[in-house]
């Protein structure tokens, strides 16, 4: 069976994240102590015991949602041998060390810096994001075109596409995406206009400090969000990973292009389940899906 490995983003984060398998890993345990020591402060508390709302910030969810990745990614790497690799968003950097492009550590600092840099993005430009269930990429695609200041996300899965935006834009998109049939249109609980070009500043600053580490060719092909392809060249991978930050993520086109190419099972690692292997379901149900949880 060909497998493939996928990485959560944001909305992944859990209280209580990490906590089962560092009590019971030593190795897990060594790998969340470097973790605190390279941010600065104690991620570990905050992941195992909240409060949501802290968990929840931008500065925070990031670094959690990828160490809490590579925690059970270091437990189950000699158990599964993927053909290739992906990551949803903050994701990608986790597929990204999965495939040896760069170090755990290196990884860490990439993230935390990430994080900062659209938390601060997000107060620059105050915005917000909006998820449209039930309605037509294109249908989606065209009101976004017609309503300033809004462009299409997350392509998660056929009938579900989150956009970005201002404040009033996003607001006004929801009115009529209601009007023209959605099932629901939503405003949802994020920092701001992520994947978007109100993301500039961030992608800038991003930009800086992804330009200093050093990254190698992937040993696996890590399929990429920003045009749903494989790829190992390492400067393929970090362009990708620039332009990513104000970009839309095709997770839609990513899976069928997996599936296209063969893959037949899909492993999430570090998630419950409900997020990436949820959307995977409503693309396609000819391939098995397995979450690999923290026990």
């Amino acid at each position: 069976m060909s497998t493939a490995l996928l990485f959560p983003g944001q909305a992944a984060q859990f209280v209580g994240m990490g906590s089962k398998i560092t009590s019971s890993d030593p190795k897990a345990q060594e790998l969340m102590t470097q973790a605190d020591e390279i941010l600065g402060y104690a991620l570990s508390e905050i992941m195992y015991q909240g409060p949501v709302e802290k968990l929840t910030e931008t500065i925070y969810t990031q670094p959690a949602v990828y160490v809490h990745s590579m925690l059970v990614y270091q437990k189950m790497a000699s158990l599964k041998a993927p053909i290739a690799l992906a990551g949803h968003s903050l994701g990608e950097i986790s597929a990204c060390v999965a495939a040896e492009v760069m170090s755990f550590e290196d990884g860490l600092r990439l993230v935390q810096k990430r994080a900062e840099a659209m938390q601060k993005a997000c107060e620059l430009n105050p915005s917000t994001m909006a998820a449209v269930l039930g309605m037509d990429d294109e249908i989606v695609e065209s009101i976004c075109e017609s309503i300033e200041g809004v462009v299409p996300a997350n392509y998660n899965c056929p009938g579900q596409l989150v956009i970005s935006g201002t404040k009033e834009g996003i607001a006004a998109a929801i009115e009529v995406c209601k009007e023209k049939g959605a099932k629901r249109a939503l405003e949802i609980s994020v920092g701001g206009a992520f994947h978007s070009p109100l993301m500039e500043p961030a992608m800038v600053a991003f930009k800086k400090a992804i330009s200093a580490i050093d990254m190698k060719d992937a040993k696996i092909p890590v399929y990429q969000n920003v045009d749903a392809q494989p790829h190992t060249a390492a400067e393929e991978i970090r362009a990708n990973l620039i332009d990513q930050v104000i970009s839309p993520v095709r997770w839609t086109s990513t899976m069928n292009k997996m599936i296209a190419d063969g893959i037949s099972e899909f492993v999430e690692v570090g998630g419950k389940g409900r997020i990436l292997l949820g959307m995977l379901r409503k693309i396609s149900r000819e391939v098995e899906s397995v979450v690999w949880q923290e026990e």
